[in-house]
């Protein structure tokens, strides 16, 4: 089994937690290297202290790193960009106005910046008052195809469409995955997804031709005595993802 890094040539790659280097390295052989790994900002008290440790999950993943801000966390938006430029990892989680900040300290554009958007109960409008600031305010209601534009302004790769509550949005993800499809966008759903609903939703975006699906999955498949992502999870879930690539 070959684990050197084919995250960037996926058309499906998993986005799964870890709680420790050796979870973290259990997922990555789990999933064949088809898979990035969430670490989260807010478990860190300082950049130094993440930027020490997140070294560690690069170095043993061939850099499948995957910077969170942690449940979507705004207040987390400027420590992301800050560790992410030191850390230049395969992968960023960004709130929607994170974004531009998070690729001009990375100064390049391999690394895939995600941009997170909310769904608003409305078939083509998405949210896109995210931020520290705007998550305040009324919504931010517009239609998809201007979110992905404005992301594309700033740098962005992908949106990021949380939270899905699984199936509970299931038609305006569509319309999303069309929209992503149509504009060369990469899709990240997230929210609720889990072993029963996971292939299904992947297989909407396969069908719409999104470019790059990053599914999300993470509580359903965290072991709730040891905090771990289970690697025997991660296993079937790449066995689902094979699937709807046939």
């Amino acid at each position: 089994m070959s684990l050197t890094p084919n995250y960037l040539e996926d058309r499906i790659c998993l986005n799964v937690l870890a709680n420790s280097i050796e979870n973290a390295k259990e997922c990555y052989e789990a999933a064949e290297g088809h898979v990035i790994l969430g670490v989260l900002s807010k478990n860190y008290p300082t950049d130094e202290a993440a930027i020490e440790d997140m070294k560690k999950y690069a170095v043993k993943t061939n850099n499948a790193l995957s910077v969170g801000l942690g449940a979507g966390d705004p207040n987390q938006s400027q420590m992301v960009s800050r560790i992410s430029a030191e850390l230049q990892p395969q992968h960023v989680n960004q709130v929607f106005t994170g974004v531009g900040t998070a690729r001009a300290l990375l100064g390049q554009n391999e690394t895939i910046v995600n941009g997170l958007v909310s769904p608003t109960g409305k078939v083509g409008i998405v949210n896109i008052a995210t931020g520290s600031l705007s998550s305040q305010a009324p919504e931010g209601e517009i239609p998809i195809e201007t979110a992905i534009k404005l992301l594309q302004d700033m740098g962005g790769s992908s949106i990021k469409y949380f939270p899905m509550k699984g199936l509970a949005h299931i038609e305006e993800y569509k319309v999303v995955a069309e929209a992503c499809a149509k504009y060369d966008f990469y899709l990240e759903p997230t929210g609720g997804i889990d072993l029963e609903n996971f292939e299904e939703i992947v297989q909407i975006a396969v069908d719409a031709g999104v470019k790059k699906i990053i599914p999300h999955v993470y509580s359903s498949i965290i072991d709730k005595k040891t905090g771990d992502t289970k690697p025997e999870d991660v296993k079937i879930l790449l066995d689902m993802m094979k699937n709807t690539l046939k």
